[in-house]
Parts: C-alpha cells; structure tokens; sequence
C-alpha cells in the first residue's frame, strides 16, 4: 500500500470516533495535497462499512460510526505513528462498552414485556443465556462479521481469541447502531436475532425438561403446582411400563407412560405443553380453565 492509501485509509479510521456520533467526517480540506492517478482506487477494506450496511440492508446516517464498530484494537496498535501527522485511529472497544450496555437492556425490556409473569430471578437467568459470548458470536457468525473486521496485518489468532473478537465486534455494532439510530434503531436491528434465540430457548427448554416448564406455567398462572400419579404399572419387575397422570387442582391435564415414573412424568408433562400449544394458549388459561382450572 502506498503512502497515500494508507494515510487516507487510517485518517479514515481517525475520523470514526464517538465525537463523530453527530456529523459524518469532513474529509481533506483547503490546500490539501491531492492523490496521485495509482492513488484514486480504494485502499484494501476501505470499503467495509458500506459493503456490511449492503449485507444487512441498513443505511447509517454516519457511516463512520460503523467504521468504528469494525476496528480491532491490533490495527490500532500497528498503525500508531505509521502516518506521520496522522493520529492513530480509535479502537472499537469503548462501542463495545456502550453495546454492551444497550444490548443488555433491550434484552431485558423484550423478556419483560414477553414473560410477564416470570420472577426476577427467572428473568435475570434468562437474560444471562441471551447476551452470553457464546450467543454474540453465533450472531456475529451469522452476518459473517468478521469478514468485515479491521484486524492488523498477519493477525494470527486462535479459536478462542476469535471468538471474543467477534463478540466484542458485535457489541460494538449494537453500539454504532444506537449512537446512529437511537433505541428504536437498536432493537430493530436485534429483533429478528432475539425472536430467532428466544423462540430457541423456549423450545430447548420444554424439549429438556417439559416437567419444569408445565411447573413454571402452573407456578407463574395459577399459583399451584402440578400433581403427578402413577395410575397403571404393567410389565414383569425387569420391564415395567408406568402410566403417570399429571393434574393440576384435581383435574386431568394428560397422561404419559414410560420405563420408569420419572419417564413417564415427563411424558405426562410433555403431552399437556402439547395441549397449550395445540389450543394456541401459551399462558395455558384457556386449557386449564376449560378443564375447571381457575387462577
């Protein structure tokens, strides 16, 4: 790289700073020194931002805040004094901070307004899963960040420091969008992530232990706790074949059947989250109610 590309490409870098929240970089100014003809063509990743902002369908109102968001502290570290007269451009690390944050609290407002019975320990643990490194750099992977990523030349990392390059990247994302977009630009831009992850979850969590999850909706609606009773056992003592019923106040909700009790609890359990689900009642009011359930 040339002289000139790369003192355009690390002024670049200079003018993407949280100063830079307001108003997009000016450029070169009066009397400047102009490109030679070789110099005209973009530098190597001069054009991250723009081909990211493509790739996800967004429009920044300061495309250097994203930039920003994209710059690993190592080029910063390798580009110091590179350019004389050229400061050295900011890391992403304090988009990260601020991404953090933002990406904590949109988490929390979403769990909030979606769990609206769910204690604060459920909430927290929940919220805990969500913004976790292992989940914000499978987002990160999912939009290919690091393909975007200004890393300093010959950066060899491990698996494990990838990681947390990815992940800090994408806070820093989230940040940029917020400095860019406000709150609402933020969650926009995380909705389709979090429905993806929470829809997960939710689903994992029933799949695991469907016994803890009809235990949360009976805690959390009804303020009781489901009944389970081994009505049938059949089968000789090295093959036996339990038939459990799970009740809540009295009333059947379904029965389940298994090698053992605790197989066919579960079963039990799965089968009525089968029922909420097949009645579109998530709560479960509806179905509990109709089976003389009332909270």
């Amino acid at each position: 790289m040339t002289g000139s590309r790369k003192k355009r490409l690390v002024g670049s870098f200079h003018s993407a700073t949280d100063e830079a929240a307001s108003s997009v970089a000016a450029g070169a100014g009066p009397g400047a020194e102009a490109p030679a003809a070789d110099d005209l063509a973009p530098a190597p990743g001069e054009d991250n931002p723009e081909r990211l902002a493509a790739a996800l369908g967004i429009t920044m109102r300061n495309p250097e805040l994203l930039r920003l968001a994209l710059t690993h502290r190592s080029v910063v570290h390798e580009w110091a004094g590179a350019v004389p007269g050229v400061p050295a451009p900011q890391s992403n690390e304090r988009l990260e901070f601020l991404g953090d944050a933002i990406l904590g609290a949109i988490v929390a407002d979403e769990l909030y307004r979606r769990f609206p019975e769910a204690t604060e320990g459920e909430l927290t643990a929940r919220r805990a899963v969500l913004v976790r490194a292992e989940q914000l750099v499978r987002w990160a992977r999912e939009i290919n960040l690091g393909d975007y990523l200004y890393l300093a030349q010959g950066e060899r990392v491990s698996g494990s420091a990838r990681d947390r390059m990815l992940a800090g990247a994408f806070e820093a994302l989230v940040g940029a969008m917020f400095l860019d977009r406000g709150w609402s630009g933020a969650k926009r831009f995380l909705r389709p992530f979090l429905k993806r992850a929470l829809s997960q979850a939710v689903a994992t969590h029933e799949h695991a232990n469907p016994k803890g999850r009809l235990q949360e909706i009976a805690q959390e609606r009804f303020r009781q706790a489901p009944q389970y009773e081994v009505v049938q056992i059949e089968g000789p003592a090295h093959a036996r074949r339990f038939t459990v019923q799970v009740s809540l106040a009295g009333r059947v909700l379904a029965t389940g059947t298994g090698r053992s009790k605790r197989d066919a609890e579960q079963e039990a359990a799965r089968r009525a989250l089968e029922r909420l689900a097949e009645a579109r009642d998530p709560g479960g009011e509806g179905v509990m109610q109709r089976a003389g359930v009332r909270e």
